[in-house]
């Protein structure tokens, strides 16, 4: 038995991944136990983990002098509480899940000697992984061409971004039969962030669509608690069947189950949609430094397993015109269904774990 500390900033992009790798190397027997920041609370419950370490980070803000040199202090103020922890626990390996929570607990694992791997959920390697990835043994990636990763191919292995158990659970479930007249299941979630643009637009564009069409469809949209009265009038309005909450804890199997999906296009939802073969109209999330999201989506588009939006020229008008063209032409949809089936990467967590046993293995022996 291995003993390994997964390190992950607490939000869902960074958490689920490391959570599939704490279900799969606790399945093999290993000890795991969990370093990130008091984010984790909102969607921590349930990490398999033997103990769970909050440690001290912060983002450094090059803009502001002040609160470049506070977040300075917290960094390394973080690296020596994670020393500490890291010298109580003992672990064989460390694996870094990206985002700057995990700066300061990499850097102690690097000063004590630990071995550690880093993981790259998105097309294009973040920050904080770049500024990490001469410390890691072992860079892992989730798409074969990853952006600003080139000079880190030495060490670099293609493994995926794994999915939770629930999601490789219904990673066979075949894509819903589209029947003449039948019912269309549509899917709006937002993310970890949540997306009040959905919100926004989703309704009133559904609500343009032909009578006929809308009466076959089955809505389930994920809207910020202040967006749901008049998200359900809207719906209510325009006739449409919807389901709507703050949050889905059964995410996976609804999405198993849809036809259609809208999105953002984080790492883990373009993970899990492609493990499980549904096609999507994605809207990458704007502003973003490195443009991530929108080159995950590019990945999916270029397959032809969905289609990007950009936010910034969406209109409930462009939209609807753009579902009413999908949801008119069932082959479309089970044609970009079985494209992003191709890409996805249900064994990523497998593959994964495996290269965490041979480096902790490899620690051992030396």
């Amino acid at each position: 038995m291995s003993r390994f500390v997964l390190m992950a900033g607490g939000t869902g992009g960074h958490l689920f991944p490391a959570m599939a790798l704490a279900q799969e190397l606790r399945r093999r027997g290993h000890n795991i136990q969990l370093m990130t920041d008091h984010r984790v609370a909102s969607y921590g419950d349930g990490f398999p983990a033997s103990a769970t370490h909050i440690v001290p980070s912060a983002t450094p803000s090059v803009s502001n002098p002040i609160r470049f040199v506070t977040a300075g202090f917290t960094i390394l103020w973080g690296i020596g509480v994670a020393f500490l922890k890291l010298a109580s626990v003992k672990p064989d390996a460390v694996i870094g899940f990206g985002g700057y929570p995990v700066y300061p607990p990499f850097v102690a694992a690097s000063l004590r000697g630990t071995p550690g791997i880093l993981h790259e959920q998105n097309a294009v390697m973040g920050r904080a992984n770049r500024a990490l990835a001469r410390m890691a043994k072992i860079i892992a990636l989730s798409f074969p061409r990853t952006a600003k990763a080139e000079a880190f191919a030495d060490k670099s292995v293609l493994v995926g971004n794994p999915v939770r158990d629930r999601v490789r659970g219904v990673a066979k479930v075949p894509y819903p039969a589209l029947e003449p007249g039948g019912v269309i299941r549509l899917l709006v979630f937002g993310g970890s962030q949540g997306a009040r643009v959905f919100a926004d637009l989703v309704p009133p564009a559904v609500a343009e669509l032909p009578p006929e069409l809308r009466s076959r469809l089955r809505i389930v949209q994920q809207c910020r608690a202040e967006d749901l009265d008049r998200v359900a009038e809207t719906y209510r309005q325009a006739k449409v069947n919807v389901e709507l909450a703050a949050f889905f804890d059964d995410l996976p199997e609804r999405m198993a189950s849809s036809h259609l999906v809208i999105s953002r296009s984080g790492a883990s939802t373009v993970a899990e949609l492609t493990a499980i073969g549904r096609p999507a109209v994605l809207v990458p999330l704007p502003g973003a430094i490195d443009a991530d999201q929108k080159n995950n989506a590019l990945v999916i588009e270029a397959a032809g397993g969905g289609w990007i939006l950009e936010q910034a020229t969406l209109t409930p008008l462009s939209l609807g015109t753009r579902l009413a063209s999908l949801l008119g032409d069932p082959g479309v949809l089970q044609r970009a269904a079985a494209a992003a089936k191709a890409l996805g990467q249900p064994d990523a967590v497998t593959k994964l774990a495996d290269v965490a046993e041979r480096l902790a293995a490899k620690g051992k022996s030396q």
